[in-house]
């Protein structure tokens, strides 16, 4: 059983300064019940309370920790980085560096522009696609999440063929008319949308593999109609690999499944752990960004040497370097390898303790991102992920927790592992499941 105390005292503080007690709502543990406890270090594939407890970490800060947390050769570049300024606000080499290396990684981006958060770049690159297009409607999908810009906080209308509704109190009416909600994993709705709105819309975004819903995949097929249906339809198809991008693949999602989107969007591991974000694409669509073009994008921070070189040193650790495994043969397996067999390990560990506790579990996963959710249902998109079990979920969450295994405080969340994992931590999560499943 983990410890509160000095947790409990410093949110009790933070209550009274941050609203909610939290600068992101998901870590006030609402979808949980309970309160937050609070870190103070963290490494490898652990992090350690603020009252002494360690617990293996599935959250990895949200995706970025794909090598662990601490690793020391994004901490060593980050200190030579800041020896010699925290911030320019003018061109740095770490920015010319970072960008060919993600044209490297990504065949379909052709220009890429830095900025700051995740966020950011689905902003820009959907402002980007309207000033190509000169349109103005965009679709999104159910469960995909693209930051809480006003044009993005958007629920479904009544049917599949209306406007989007403010889903965020602050976002005006007009602004979320612009967007249409769709199913995802349902290519009659997109058939019916596009025919709906004929030359009118600019962008299609899409997480080609929802993380922010749990985790759910695509269809066999569904992304390449997707795909098909925007080239035909003269509209922009954005990948929002934010969660997704250098994690499922060198290349992302669209390596993984063979798509070549027009823009994609991309943030947490290209930053090492620190603020970042990025878009980029086909070189006639980033063109018309200022200086070049009318599409107006720019950042304080865009750059910034320290997110650069923490996120190269990630890049080319993820890329380049072996990864640690004990035999001779596994020595030559690659981060991606070794992290897809970190994920079929858990993935049938926690579906056999499942089975031996007569619990109903379906279980999503794609390479090292994962979400089990308890309902025995196929989960293919939100409609399907909101049928799961949350009450058991939270009692799986909190016994998990006195186990001392850190999972994501909401059962629409979804987890990640890291080449740091070990099969000891493997072992001890199965474990664990298995003793909290049989009381559930």
């Amino acid at each position: 059983m983990i410890s509160r105390t000095k947790s409990e005292a410093l949110f009790a503080e933070a209550l009274q300064h941050i609203p909610g007690g939290v600068n992101s709502p998901v870590r006030a543990f609402r979808g949980v019940g309970g309160q937050p406890f609070f870190v103070n270090a963290a490494k490898g594939s652990r992090v350690t309370t603020v009252d002494g407890d360690e617990l293996i970490d599935y959250v990895g800060t949200w995706g970025p920790a794909i090598l662990g947390h601490a690793h020391p050769k994004i901490i060593n570049a980050v200190k030579a980085a800041a020896d010699h300024g925290t911030s320019f606000g003018i061109p740095n080499p770490f920015e010319v560096t970072m960008a060919k290396l993600i044209k490297q990684l990504v065949p379909s981006v052709a220009k890429v522009r830095m900025c700051n958060s995740g966020t950011e770049a689905c902003m820009s690159a959907i402002r980007l696609a309207r000033g190509f297009t000169r349109r103005d409607k965009i679709i999104k999908f159910d469960g995909c999440y693209h930051g809480h810009a006003d044009c993005l906080l958007v629920k479904a209308g009544s049917g599949a063929l209306t406007f989007g509704n403010p889903d965020s109190a602050g976002v005006p009416a007009d602004t979320a008319k612009h967007t249409l909600v769709l199913p995802y994993n349902d290519v009659d709705a997109l058939k019916a949308c596009f025919a709906a709105n004929p030359g009118e819309i600019a962008a299609v975004i899409i997480e080609p593999v929802p993380g922010n819903a749990g985790l759910y995949l695509p269809r066999p097929g569904y992304l390449e109609f997707l795909r098909q249906i925007t080239a035909e339809q003269g509209t922009v198809l954005i990948f929002d690999e934010v969660m997704t991008g250098f994690r499922l693949a060198p290349g992302g999602a669209q390596e993984r499944f063979g798509i070549r989107p027009d823009l994609s969007t991309f943030g947490k591991i290209i930053g090492g752990g620190l603020p970042v974000g990025a878009f980029g694409g086909r070189g006639d669509i980033m063109d018309c960004l200022a200086p070049l073009g009318p599409v107006y994008q720019a950042g304080t921070l865009s750059g910034n040497p320290l997110a650069m070189a923490a996120g190269i040193a990630a890049l080319e650790e993820l890329t380049n370097a072996e990864c640690g495994m004990r035999n001779a043969e596994s020595k030559a397996a690659n981060a991606y390898t070794r992290l897809e067999h970190l994920g079929a390990t858990l993935e049938a560990g926690l579906r056999d303790a499942a089975k031996s506790a007569g619990i109903p579990v379906t279980f999503n996963r794609c390479g090292s991102m994962f979400c089990g959710y308890f309902t025995s249902e196929p989960v293919w998109n939100l409609a399907d992920a909101m049928k799961a079990d949350r009450e058991r979920f939270k009692k799986y969450f909190h016994g998990m927790l006195a186990e001392g295994v850190y999972l994501a405080p909401s059962q629409f969340e979804a987890g990640f592992l890291s080449t740091a994992h070990s099969e000891a931590d493997i072992e001890q999560t199965v474990r664990a499941a298995a003793k909290v499943m049989g009381t559930l």
